[in-house]
Order: structure tokens, then C-alpha cells, then sequence
């Protein structure tokens, strides 16, 4: 009996082993958007429960997975809130130490999950967003399990890594917040990483000194500049949150802007002959959009492209309206952010389209990001499908990096109709890319692919 009970205790002593080292992490990369957010994002080859907390003026985020081997042990950041981190590898568990700038509580810190998606090549993700002493946490940006105190412990996380030492771990069922970029991300931020579908920019632990893009948003990931951003993901309850790499801003839902409703028909075949089409080109009048090192505003490299884009639809037969054809507010200057986007969303829905396509161009802080992405939410069959259609066509036919196809709750392709996308047209922050957009070669070329995409999508 007694060599049964060491056998069996072998046996479950080298199952705990085995699940510990089922998830290893492959990624660590982190982003900082407009408003001074710092998100991490750890990329991992499988679901891991993971936990926050902070020691004294160190926050760690602890989670239930090996360092990989490429991950690196340190690396800078360049934030008001921290200027490196570490990820400290404990064999069967992983620390991602951030010594804080600022003295902070767990009122400005959030944390989630975002499950791995095989259609844009996404893995799963931990995400943590730190915020500025002058900023915290409030009750709608809830994650997937409020951040615990220190001294408390909640339920083991439901997978098969064992529970870290005493921290309170949170579940790793993939959960996005309400109202996140990634459905959202999103990137955050606009975000390399998705955030993305997280889309804040994050940046690489592999390069820790040259701060590799994000997500996103995984996400954005999105550096949002402006006021009122096409961009902007929407959220029933909160005015404004986290943007994603910037993540983007949260809106407030409501509107005093009218809505319009179409007659919830479109067409996604037999080509684009009569086919009607609503192209948003992004930001606008007082809204400037991105803006690059020259003073190049994005509001005005969006309308160009967008303009090309619809000649070029026309000629094929398509019936195109825009939602601005000059540099002007669609709603009114100095609008509220949810008016100015149900502005562009009415146009759509105005003319009962039967797609609806918003241009805009990337930014990151850190300026050695570039390339393409689109951005899609999953409110019918064909979100997907045309976000996809485009990106192939863009990242096909020029030498720069593809970024994706990632999943956002973006209001103006959420509360739409009809499917819908938003097209990241390069990065204004990149120099290189800067001087690209700023030519008629690129902007001609850019819409042309664009409209490829689109004629493929009705084919």
C-alpha cells in the first residue's frame, strides 16, 4: 500500500508539474496613451490565471505561466508612472515587477483577459492598465475581477496552472471590459498588439530599449489626439476611459444627436454595380486628428485618400456618399464625442448602405511602429469578412508591416447597421511612413487597394 500511495503521489506531483509548464509566456510588451495610461500586455501560448498587486511602491502582475526563453528580463519605460519593469521567472510561475513613479492603490490599476483568436493570429493575453494618481479606476471599467487588496484572497483561477504562492489569482476565462477597445483592446491604445483587439501601443520586452509596438489594441494597439475620434469604442455607462496606444477614448453612449435608423438591409454580393456605400473619413474640422512631427494633421490625409477611394468606387458603379467631404465636423465644432460619431453613424443609416468604411491613420509613441490594420466588430457575418478583404489587399501590395485584422467595439462599426470597418492607413508617427502619406503615390495607390478590397468583398 505504502509504494501504491508514493506512486500516486509521484504521479499527481508530476501532473502539477506538467500543467504549470503548459503556458509559457512569449511576450511581454507595454504602451502609454494621451492620458498617460500604462498598459502591459503578456502574451502566452495558453490560458493562465494570473493576479496584481502591489508591495509597497512595486505593483506585480504574477501570472501562472513559464518565462520563456526569448522573453527579456528588464526593460525600459518611458512613463510618468515607471521608467523600466522586470519579469522575474519563478519556473512555474511569472512576475512582471513595475517599480512605481507615483504613489498608487488599487483604485488605478485594472486588469482583464483577452482569449486567443485564431482568425487574426491573436494569442491569449493578459492585460493591465496602470493609471495616474490623478485618475483611478471607477465602477464601469471593471475587468474581469475587481483588483483584489493585498492582504485578501480570492478563488483559485479555473486552470490547470497551480495557484502562485498566496496572491489572489484571477480567473483566466478570456474576458474583455464593457466598453474596452478590444470588444474590445484594444488595443488598445492604437495598438500593434491588440491590444489590442487591444489596442494600446505596447511595446516589446525583446527589445526592451527600442520599445517595440504594442495593441492595440492590442491596441492601439491607438494614439487618439483629438476631442471627437471616429475611432473611439463606445460604452453604455462611462463618459470616458482608458484609451488604447493609445487605446482609444470612451464614449458616452447617449447622444442628443437624433438617430437615425436605415431599414436594416444590405447586400454583400453580385458586385459593386449600384451597390451603396458610406465612406467616413476620420476626424475633421476642429478635431485634427493624429498629428505628425511636421505638423501633418491625420484629418487631412484621411479626407484625401477618401475622396480617391470614392472616384475610384464610383467609376466601378457604386453609389458612394461620405461622411464629410471638406475639413469640417460632421455633427458641429466642438461637438460632444457621441454626437459627432452618431453624426457619421447617421449618414450610413441615412442612406440605407449596404457598407460602411471608416479611414483613419495609426500613431504610437513608439515612432519605429508602422504598417496596416483593420478593425471590425462582430455584429453580423460580414464585419470580418470585408476588414479582412481590405487588409489583404493593403498588406499585399506594399512593403510595410501587416498589423492584423483585430476586433474592436469602435462606435461608429458597433452601432452601424451594416457591416462596417476601420482602415489604420500606417502610422503618422512613424517618419518614415510620414513622408509616404504625405505623397500622391501613396495616397493614390492606398485607395486603390482599398477599393480592391472592396470590390473583392462584393464579388
Amino acid at each position: 500500500m505504502r509504494k501504491i500511495f508514493v506512486l500516486i503521489a509521484l504521479a499527481c506531483s508530476l501532473l502539477v508539474c506538467a500543467a504549470a509548464q503548459a503556458a509559457q509566456i512569449t511576450d511581454v510588451k507595454w504602451g502609454v496613451n494621451k492620458e498617460e495610461v500604462l498598459r502591459f500586455v503578456v502574451d502566452l501560448t495558453d490560458n493562465a490565471g494570473y493576479a496584481v498587486d502591489i508591495e509597497g511602491s512595486v505593483l506585480n502582475l504574477t501570472v501562472n505561466a513559464s518565462k520563456g526563453s526569448q522573453v527579456a528580463a528588464q526593460g525600459i519605460v518611458k512613463s510618468a508612472l515607471a521608467t523600466s519593469y522586470q519579469v522575474v521567472d519563478k519556473e512555474h510561475y511569472t512576475i512582471v515587477r513595475v517599480p512605481l513613479r507615483q504613489s498608487l492603490s488599487e483604485s488605478h490599476y485594472k486588469s482583464f483577459t483577452l482569449k486567443k483568436d485564431a482568425q487574426t493570429n491573436r494569442p491569449f493575453r493578459v492585460v493591465l492598465d496602470i493609471m495616474p494618481a490623478q485618475r483611478s479606476v471607477k465602477a464601469p471599467m471593471q475587468s474581469t475581477a475587481k483588483a483584489p487588496a493585498q492582504s485578501s484572497v480570492k478563488a483559485p483561477a479555473q486552470t490547470t496552472a497551480p495557484v502562485v504562492s498566496n496572491r489572489p489569482v484571477v480567473s483566466s476565462r478570456p474576458t474583455r471590459p464593457a466598453g474596452a477597445r478590444p470588444a474590445q483592446p484594444s488595443t488598445p491604445v492604437k495598438s500593434t498588439t491588440s491590444a489590442a483587439q487591444s489596442g494600446t501601443s505596447v511595446k516589446s520586452s525583446t527589445a526592451a530599449v527600442k520599445q517595440p509596438a504594442p495593441a492595440p489594441t492590442e491596441t492601439k494597439q491607438t494614439t487618439i489626439t483629438s476631442k471627437k475620434e471616429t475611432k473611439q469604442p463606445e460604452k453604455d455607462k462611462e463618459k470616458k476611459e482608458v484609451k488604447n496606444s493609445t487605446s482609444p477614448k470612451v464614449v458616452n453612449a447617449s447622444s442628443k444627436q437624433t438617430k437615425i435608423v436605415g431599414n436594416g438591409k444590405f447586400r454583400t454580393s453580385g458586385g459593386l454595380s449600384g451597390k451603396i456605400i458610406t465612406l467616413d473619413a476620420g476626424h475633421g474640422g476642429s478635431d485634427p486628428g493624429a498629428i505628425g512631427s511636421d505638423g501633418t494633421k491625420e484629418k487631412n490625409i484621411t479626407l484625401a485618400i477618401t475622396k480617391a477611394v470614392k472616384e475610384l468606387l464610383e467609376k466601378k458603379g457604386a453609389k458612394v456618399y461620405m461622411t464629410r467631404t471638406t475639413d469640417v465636423d460632421v455633427y458641429g465644432p466642438n461637438a460632444s464625442d457621441a454626437d459627432e460619431l452618431q453624426a457619421r453613424v447617421n449618414v450610413g443609416e441615412k442612406y440605407n448602405s449596404d457598407l460602411f468604411v471608416s479611414l483613419h491613420i495609426n500613431s504610437s509613441v513608439n515612432k519605429n511602429v508602422g504598417g496596416f490594420s483593420t478593425y471590425y466588430y462582430p455584429k453580423t457575418s460580414n464585419d470580418l469578412r470585408i476588414a479582412k478583404s481590405i487588409q489583404d489587399q493593403l498588406t499585399a501590395n506594399f512593403g510595410v508591416d501587416d498589423l492584423g485584422v483585430r476586433q474592436a467595439n469602435f462606435y461608429v462599426i458597433k452601432r452601424i447597421s451594416m457591416p462596417a470597418t476601420l482602415v489604420e492607413m500606417c502610422f503618422i508617427s512613424n517618419e518614415k511612413e510620414l513622408v509616404l502619406m504625405k505623397g500622391k503615390w501613396f495616397q493614390n495607390k492606398t485607395a486603390r487597394l482599398i477599393a480592391a478590397g472592396i470590390e473583392k468583398y462584393f464579388a
